[in-house]
């Protein structure tokens, strides 16, 4: 999770770095964050059913080595595709290894007392990542290059992965014949998928232009149709009934309202710090702005 969270928030500091070098356009560089996103947040669904299916551990340690291996396509990256692609790939490796993270800590620790302080540290850890991703990536970038904010990855996930083969049991999965819910897989995952292309793509396109209403529509086409078929199955991979429990919803929303914030502010700090900089170099820039930049 630490991997993760540095992840999300160490790239957006070298964005400024990455579009001189590799010389995306503004819109195109929003794909380096992008790409991540959307892998990341359509297939975290279907990773944790996987994890119920045919073990959490298994889950858990394939996403890291495919988290691990893509930071290493992406730290290689000469070109724009293969940067993209890679930023891809770590989406799916970190959905895979984050959807089952805490599902294995209540495994591991049963008593309620153990489990909390797991728990606490678990979101210590996350939240930690998020903030040393920061100044990690600025002094990485600045010292080295912005190839190395992917490299940190690597140590970390080889790391996790030796010590989560030894320390992790594996929990006894319900098999693929105890009921796969292929078909409303595929649909929650296609219209996270179209949705989330909809939103980061609606900036370059328009938000009332016919791109971004079409997929909008398709998304919410697929999405009603997963609810749909979830309310007829008899194993379905996501119960409805939990959409009933009113702590579960009210803090989902205002998560997601938090996760807007923090990553549209990551996208958009570098950028008004750069441009504060260049038009007052002498002074020291803040994310407060004080010099007189354009964006005031």
């Amino acid at each position: 999770m630490f991997m993760n969270a540095l992840d999300s928030s160490i790239v957006n500091v070298a964005l400024p770095e990455i579009q001189r070098d590799l010389h995306f356009t503004q819109a195109g560089l929003t794909w380096v964050v992008d790409a991540f996103l959307i892998t990341f947040g359509s297939m975290l669904l279907m990773a944790g059913r996987l994890g119920d299916l045919v073990g959490r551990k298994h889950v858990f340690l394939s996403g890291v080595v495919l988290f691990t291996a893509s930071s290493v396509l992406c730290g290689i990256a000469p070109d724009q595709a293969v940067l993209i692609t890679g930023r891809f790939l770590q989406g799916a490796g970190g959905a895979l290894s984050a959807s089952v993270i805490v599902a294995i800590i209540v495994t591991e620790f049963p008593d309620p007392g153990d489990r909390a302080r797991a728990l606490s540290a678990y979101i210590f850890v996350a939240v930690g990542g998020g903030s040393i991703g920061l100044l990690v990536g600025g002094v990485i970038t600045q010292v080295l290059s912005w190839h190395w904010i992917f490299f940190i990855n690597v140590p970390v996930g080889v790391l996790t992965f030796v010590f989560g083969r030894i320390l992790i049991d594996e929990n006894v999965g319900l098999g693929v014949r105890g009921g796969v819910d292929i078909a409303g897989s595929l649909l929650v995952t296609a219209a996270l998928m179209v949705g989330i292309y909809a939103i980061v793509t609606a900036g370059e396109e328009g938000w009332g232009s016919d791109h971004t209403m079409g997929f909008g529509a398709l998304a919410l086409i697929l999405l009603t149709s997963f609810f749909l078929l979830e309310a007829k199955r008899a194993n379905p991979i996501m119960p409805l009934r939990i959409l009933r429990i009113r702590s579960l919803t009210s803090s989902s929303i205002v998560r997601g309202f938090l996760a807007t914030g923090m990553f549209s502010t990551f996208f958009l700090a570098p950028s008004i710090s750069k441009r504060c900089s260049a038009t007052s170099p002498s002074r020291p820039v803040s994310l407060s702005c004080p010099c007189p930049c354009p964006s005031r």
